[in-house]
């Protein structure tokens, strides 16, 4: 990031958006370091609503029209390339990018996942933790490549699951989690503190052996 120069940032969202509102709020009190240049969704969501009401471009780009996914991602993705955005932030996109639009801006995009990767890729996570019993669950902020949830990791933080705990209250606190690092994650890729180059992450200059663990500020 240049001096004085804003650090832009491209959101995309699908639906209720609170890490998105996470997010904005952090922005806002960057005092212009990081800017959320536009939000976009695939869904007419509350992520739109919450842009609109920051004073944030948003922009609803259905799948329907497209023939395929290779069109729609091509069509989101010349969108978003006229934005010019120094990082592009998944927050609860509910769409699998293609391999071509991972390829076109392969080196700065990242997402959050509600689990401790490399475990519990996918959907459904805070169930499948449940089902098998692990002591602990967590959050993971990763580079997105062109394999589902399998980007090098850049912060993870982990909490025990506790007795008595459901999905709903399991998926509660991983919030305050995501709430917690999602926002330094940015502030990271930000000041150039962690880079994606090639096929792995650096930290600080130095080759990451797997996301930076941070304990939960309770």
């Amino acid at each position: 990031m240049t001096a004085g120069v804003p650090f832009d940032v491209v959101i995309l969202s699908s639906g209720e958006g609170t890490n998105l509102q996470n997010l904005i709020d952090h922005a806002a009190r960057s005092h212009d370091r990081i800017r959320i240049a536009a939000v976009f969704s695939d869904h007419r969501s509350r992520s739109l609503e919450r842009a609109r009401d920051a004073g944030i471009a948003a922009h609803h780009l259905s799948a329907k029209g497209f023939a395929d996914r290779e069109a729609y991602d091509a069509a989101l993705g010349d969108a978003i390339e006229a934005l010019e955005p120094d990082l592009i932030v998944l927050s609860g996109f509910m769409r699998i990018l293609g391999k071509a639009f991972v390829a076109r801006f392969g080196d700065r995009i990242i997402n959050i996942h509600p689990s401790l990767l490399p475990k519990f890729k996918g959907l459904h996570t805070h169930r499948r933790v449940l089902d098998a019993g692990d002591a602990f669950h967590g959050a993971t902020v990763h580079f997105v490549t062109e394999a589902l949830d399998a980007g090098p990791g850049i912060i993870q933080c982990r909490i025990p699951v506790l007795a008595g705990d459901d999905e709903a209250s399991l998926a509660a606190r991983i919030h305050e989690v995501e709430y917690m690092i999602f926002p330094r994650a940015v502030e990271w890729c930000a000041g150039g503190l962690v880079q994606f180059t090639g096929d792995e992450a650096v930290f600080d200059g130095m080759p990451m052996i797997g996301p930076v663990q941070v304990k939960h500020e309770s």
